[in-house]
């Protein structure tokens, strides 16, 4: 009889502590994906949107959004992309990101840029990005069922 309660209470100690060990596991990896507008003069003559993985861990895109003027518009693609540059002076560089995507830990990217010639002939691409753009991502780590979001945000 004692040999089965020892045998009760060991399980249920490993059981709580492989169940902790998980829960710990998966707040290692978090990944902290971070969207800013950035305008140039630091570093470099670019104004960007630059999409930034600051976790440790990976980060699994599984949806993105995009509005343009309080008017969501679709997904971040070629497409929207497009449908986005068809009335802009000149057409920024782009990286996409579809469902299924990963951002490394550490990854920096830039979801739209543009090289400056001077202040005033690109205001035009610095108003868009810091009042008109919004970009939502919505991913999740490896182990998958979080639903972490990130959003541009607007000036």
């Amino acid at each position: 009889m004692c040999a089965t309660v020892i045998a009760l209470g060991s399980f249920w100690i490993s059981w709580g502590q492989a169940r902790a060990s998980r829960a710990h596991n998966r707040q290692s990896v978090r990944p902290l994906v971070l969207i800013r507008t950035v305008r140039a003069g630091y570093r470099d003559d670019v104004a960007r949107l630059e999409v930034i993985n600051a976790g440790i861990g990976p980060a699994v895109v599984t949806r993105t959004s995009v509005t343009l003027d309080g008017r969501v518009i679709g997904q971040w693609d070629l497409p929207t992309y497009y449908q986005m540059a068809q009335d802009l002076p000149l057409l920024p560089k782009v990286k996409t990101l579809v469902t299924g995507a990963a951002l490394i830990p550490g990854e920096r990217s830039y979801l739209l840029h543009l090289e400056e010639r001077n202040g005033q002939e690109s205001a035009w691409f610095w108003e868009l990005i810091s009042t008109r753009l919004l970009v939502e991502i919505r991913y999740e780590s490896l182990y998958g069922g979080e639903d972490f979001v990130a959003r541009s945000t607007l000036f």
